[in-house]
């Protein structure tokens, strides 16, 4: 008996009834044991009003983004319930990247450009393989493999493939073109224009998705399972939710420089690894959430649409916010960053490409990350 998906309370309501306000509250508080966790919620946010230690802060904050991560999983499980899982795992990308942008367009006023271009990174490594990695594992430990749709497998493939084909080519063009004021403006000049076709190219794969091609990316629809909330509540708590984890987000990442100094942290693995793990927590949870229902469309949706957003969206719209506010943000990133990029999605292209999980390809995709965190904290920058 999976007693995760239980209400605390036992059954908020009789299936055949429609949920009302109240119903969806007290299911939407009691569905999960992770929601006594919710406790730290004002907890965190009053130490870090208060203006507590570094190290208080951030152990507040990430216990409270844990039950707040758990129940946008189950907001959008709602919401994908009624709008199908396409939109669902889409709207829980947005929400969880928009804290991503936000966070990335302030860095870049304050010019801290290769944080942006670290995060950025992390991102993508984390999506791809920590969150399919623990997707494939957990959801395939009950069963011999599992499956999801092979057109939007491949096409997540290609989009991932392209990301990085945005990255290579500013990388060789610095290689070729050398140092110096001309080869710098050059850079600058292709990382605006790729830009533009990165946008152009994610408004073509939203059509793609919701338009032309929707039932390739839909779960099979499971007759027996109704909504337990109502439509206009999901979308609230949705979006309040989602507002929360980005509070407890900053807070968290405004405390993570004293713990990096207090614990001595490679900066590099901070912002390329942990950085991430805690700022993209919710999709984490989510993803997870859903592989081990065996909705693996809506695993796969958001985990990499999580990805292709912040390359094909996040990416180039933080490009060009440099560009208009005057701060040289481009797609060249370190040597050593890129061949990690382009190895990590070689990797997971060969292990979606048959439309097939099981929990052997999760145990390779963890292990692909962790020689990653390995180089990171490790790496002398």
């Amino acid at each position: 008996m999976n007693h995760e998906s239980q209400p605390l309370l036992g059954n908020s309501r009789d299936v055949e009834s429609a949920p009302t306000f109240w119903s969806s509250a007290k299911v939407s508080f009691t569905n999960s044991y992770f929601n006594l966790l919710l406790i730290f919620v004002p907890v965190a946010l009053i130490f870090s009003i208060i203006g507590a230690s570094d190290t208080v802060v951030f152990t507040l904050n990430f216990i409270a983004i844990i039950p707040l991560a758990k129940m946008l999983g189950f907001a959008t499980e709602e919401l994908a319930l009624r709008t199908g899982s396409t939109i669902g795992s889409l709207l829980n990308a947005t929400f969880g990247n928009a804290v991503e942008l936000i966070l990335g367009v302030i860095a870049l006023k304050e010019g801290l450009i290769r944080v942006v271009q670290a995060s950025i990174l992390g991102s993508i490594l984390s999506n791809i393989l920590l969150v399919l990695g623990f997707c494939f594992l957990l959801g395939g430990l009950t069963r011999s493999e599992q499956e999801f749709s092979s057109i939007a497998a491949q096409t997540s493939s290609s989009l991932l493939s392209l990301t990085v084909l945005a990255l290579l080519v500013p990388a060789a063009f610095a290689t070729v073109a050398g140092e110096g004021e001309q080869a710098t403006q050059g850079i600058l000049a292709l990382s605006h224009g790729t830009s533009i076709v990165l946008l152009i190219v994610y408004v073509l794969y939203l059509v793609f998705q919701l338009k032309t091609h929707t039932q390739f990316f839909e779960d099979e629809v499971d007759e027996e399972e109704l909504p337990t909330t109502t439509l206009a509540f999901s979308t609230v708590l949705l979006i309040a939710v989602a507002g929360l984890v980005s509070m407890h987000a900053d807070y968290l990442v405004g405390a993570i420089e004293g713990v990096v100094d207090e614990w001595g942290i490679n900066q590099t693995f901070v912002g390329i690894i942990l950085l991430p793990l805690v700022g993209n927590a919710a999709e984490h949870v989510s993803s997870v959430t859903f592989a081990m229902k065996n909705k693996m469309n809506l695993c796969i949706g958001v985990a990499l649409s999580s990805s292709l957003q912040i390359g094909l969206l996040v990416t180039p719209v933080l490009v060009i916010a440099g560009w208009i506010i005057g701060q040289p943000m481009t797609l060249f990133f370190e040597d050593f960053e890129t061949v990690i990029l382009f190895a990590s999605v070689l990797i997971v292209n060969y292990l979606i490409q048959d439309a097939r999980s099981n929990w052997l390809e999760g145990a390779l995709l963890l292990a692909a990350y962790a020689i990653v965190a390995l180089a990171f904290w490790f790496h002398p920058g």
